[in-house]
């Protein structure tokens, strides 16, 4: 966290689970050093200090709405535990069943989040699982788990690897783009010749766009399979017709890089 603060990441939020939530003496020290804003899962038996003839108040159960990926929509209650007297970090219980609350679907969460609502909590907290089963999903599609290698400098350049591939991708995304014309719909002569490509892919997902890029990718590679047998068997006709490829793809590929990157605007990766 520190590191990312000093390469001048906005942090506005951190969301971690329970593991997370039970390091005291260092992560959770760390995120209030750092005055960072957090929503954290912890255990039920979590403990807090108390001084002598303070205790522990349950407050009465809130229904809210919990507003999942696909737009769905499910009853859910909260309510908040008072630790002896308000404070600026809170706790909160979250079930979809206050009577029996189940243990597979009823959780414990600290916040440290000013002036949050408990209508925010659970779709707050929510949040972690788009995050990092989604970017789990990204990286398994970009082959983070094809490899295993334990030397931390060689792990490190493969992560760069997996994850520069992954900001490519994202770039191409319409809530990435500056405009909505800045991802692979652009309408443009380029664009009208590229779709006649029979694996091109017109829809908007994350995985979609992968597909596109890589039939970009795949130019590249079939020219460098075939440039050795072009010494045995020279073909201008070939050269000529790869030269057109690339020379349309380029086209395309600058007018996308011209609406992600505009002139006046600055990127810095991790």
């Amino acid at each position: 966290m520190k590191k990312l603060k000093e390469m001048g990441f906005k942090i506005k939020l951190v969301l971690a689970d329970s593991e997370y939530g039970e390091s005291e003496e260092n992560f959770v020290s760390i995120l209030n050093k750092e005055k960072l804003n957090f929503v954290l899962a912890i255990r039920s038996n979590y403990g807090v200090w108390l001084p002598s003839g303070q205790r522990v108040r349950y407050n009465k159960w809130r229904e809210f709405d919990r507003i999942f990926s696909t737009g769905k929509i499910e009853k859910r209650y909260i309510r908040e535990i008072i630790f002896g007297k308000k404070r600026e970090i809170k706790y909160w219980q979250v079930t979809n069943n206050k009577e029996t609350l189940p243990e597979k679907s009823t959780w414990h969460i600290m916040t440290k989040v000013p002036q949050i609502k408990y209508q925010e909590v659970g779709n707050l907290y929510g949040l972690r699982n788009w995050v990092e089963y989604g970017l789990k999903q990204s990286k398994n599609e970009l082959g983070w788990a094809d490899f295993r290698v334990t030397d931390y400098s060689r792990i490190e350049r493969w992560w760069e690897m997996v994850m520069s591939a992954y900001l490519m991708v994202s770039l191409q995304s319409e809530q990435l783009s500056e405009s909505k014309e800045a991802n692979l719909d652009l309408a443009n002569p380029a664009k009208e010749e590229i779709k006649k490509h029979p694996w091109w892919n017109q829809g908007k997902g994350w995985k979609n766009i992968l597909n596109n890029l890589r039939l970009f990718v795949q130019t590249l590679c079939y020219f460098n399979l075939l440039k050795p047998w072009l010494v045995v068997v020279f073909s201008p006709q070939i050269i000529r017709l790869f030269c057109r490829l690339f020379s349309l793809l380029n086209k395309l590929i600058n007018s996308l890089l011209e609406k992600v990157f505009p002139r006046n605007s600055y990127f810095s990766s991790a």
